[in-house]
């Protein structure tokens, strides 16, 4: 890349981080005065220079899922539209379904939840495939039938990838999140904390549904990445990067203080759980489903 490419490219970002923040804080306003009246406690960082560094690794986030696939134009907005979306408001909003509407989250302020996060996939993500200058450009017509699985490997894979997540869900929460006494306080169990094994059984057979959950967010996940992957124009192991930060960053917003969570130990604790746990899972997801495997010697055989 040359001086005047690398300058252009200084220039678009420097726009596309600067347009990022009054779409985000659009979306933002739709909760208006619905958020609790609940003083948060500080967050990792001053809420102005955390707001900066969030929107300068979201937009980099976008910027690197534009560049690197083999779509352009409605295509594309379309693809990341659903894949941004997904990850950052729809899955993580089905959390705070669960778990908070009964602790901070009023039945007023929940759909508002998920409305929020559209401003970034409808009004930013074209703006940025046009500053990107990948509008008008056609699709790049290379083969990526390696992508395109059968309907019955493609239903066994999203089975094994609900099965791996909720591995991962479990452990990550149990052995990170799990460990910190004042979360399990705000989550209605004080206490010294049960044994895994104990602490596992007790909730199959008092909340079983939330097993069924997580299983059912495994495979919306592996449904959130199959845009990502199908229209990725990189190696598969920079897909694999791409995919995994875009289920880890939308966690990072943790470091903000936030009244749906106002004790700085437990965001701390769920960030720290979850951004590392989707990361390596995003991984996993598209190691599974960039390509056919034949049988299980074939899914070791070659790597991402």
């Amino acid at each position: 890349m040359n001086l005047r490419k690398i300058l252009i490219w200084t220039l678009r970002l420097i726009l596309l981080i600067t347009l990022y923040f009054p779409i985000w804080i659009l979306g933002a306003m739709v909760v208006g005065d619905l958020m609790p009246q609940v003083p948060s406690e500080p967050g990792l960082l001053n809420e102005g220079v955390g707001m900066v560094i969030l929107g300068i690794i979201n937009t980099v986030l976008i910027v690197g899922l534009i560049v690197t696939s083999r779509w352009n134009g409605w295509r594309l907005a379309l693809s990341l539209a659903f894949a941004y979306y997904g990850a950052f408001t729809f899955i993580t909003q089905i959390e705070t379904w669960h778990f908070l509407t009964e602790i901070t989250v009023s039945p007023g302020l929940l759909p508002r939840l998920f409305i929020m996060g559209l401003s970034i996939p409808i009004v930013y993500i074209p703006l940025a495939i046009l500053i990107c200058q990948k509008w008008k450009k056609k699709d790049i017509a290379t083969n990526n039938y390696y992508m395109v699985l059968p309907f019955k490997q493609l239903l066994l894979k999203f089975g094994v990838i609900a099965v791996i997540y909720l591995i991962i869900y479990w452990l990550a929460g149990y052995y990170i999140a799990w460990q910190n006494p004042e979360l399990r306080a705000f989550y209605g169990n004080p206490g010294e904390i049960e044994p895994f094994f104990a602490h596992t059984l007790a909730t199959i057979c008092k909340t079983p549904g939330l097993i069924l959950l997580q299983l059912a967010r495994g495979i919306l996940y592996a449904i959130i990445a199959m845009p990502i992957i199908l229209g990725s124009n990189v190696k598969p192991w920079i897909t694999g990067l791409l995919v995994g930060f875009l289920f880890a960053i939308p966690h990072l917003g943790h470091i903000l203080p936030n009244p749906l969570m106002p004790i700085a130990s437990v965001r701390l604790s769920h960030m720290i759980e979850t951004a590392t746990s989707t990361f390596v899972f995003g991984l996993i997801v598209v190691w599974l489903l960039h390509r056919r495997h034949s049988n299980l010697k074939d899914l070791f055989s070659k790597k991402i």
